[in-house]
């Protein structure tokens, strides 16, 4: 949670860490990241912006996050961007959330492990009307978590 100053009424304004105020060149500064390469792994299904009504991308704190996560992942851990979908793809949603097995027999995420679970084809009951944004799952990179240290812990 971050709090700004809002000039016009010298009100603090809260600004959640998932709240989209970054344009796309800001998010690539602060990222060290080139635009092009942001909207590849936007294309790739690594991050997922905000899209205005105008298709303009916003990000949020924890997009920039991320995106130092896959910065990180490809420059230090030697991870292509395959092996980096593989990995966000590995996660076990359906333990985070939790999901009955019942929710998981009709769900992609479970079903099919070449797609992390917010590009999923068939979204679970749990998942259906919520914004992938917001869920845990989704903020995992946030930190840069070591993702197979977070497998340890369900299996």
């Amino acid at each position: 949670m971050t709090k700004t100053l809002d000039m016009n009424t010298s009100n603090e304004i809260e600004i959640k860490n998932t709240d989209s105020i970054y344009t796309l060149s800001i998010a690539s500064k602060l990222s060290e990241i080139p635009a092009h390469s942001i909207r590849q792994y936007i294309d790739k299904g690594l991050i997922i912006p905000f899209t205005t009504k105008s298709k303009r991308h916003l990000f949020s704190q924890i997009d920039v996050l991320r995106l130092k996560c896959i910065r990180k992942n490809l420059n230090e851990d030697g991870l292509n961007i395959a092996g980096i979908k593989a990995l966000y793809s590995i996660i076990p949603c359906w333990e985070i959330k939790p999901c009955s097995k019942e929710d998981r027999k009709d769900c992609g995420a479970y079903q099919d492990h070449s797609q992390p679970c917010w590009d999923a084809s068939n979204k679970s009951e749990v998942c259906l009307n919520s914004d992938c944004r917001e869920c845990a799952v989704y903020k995992i990179p946030e930190g840069c978590q070591d993702v197979k240290s977070l497998i340890k812990r369900y299996i």
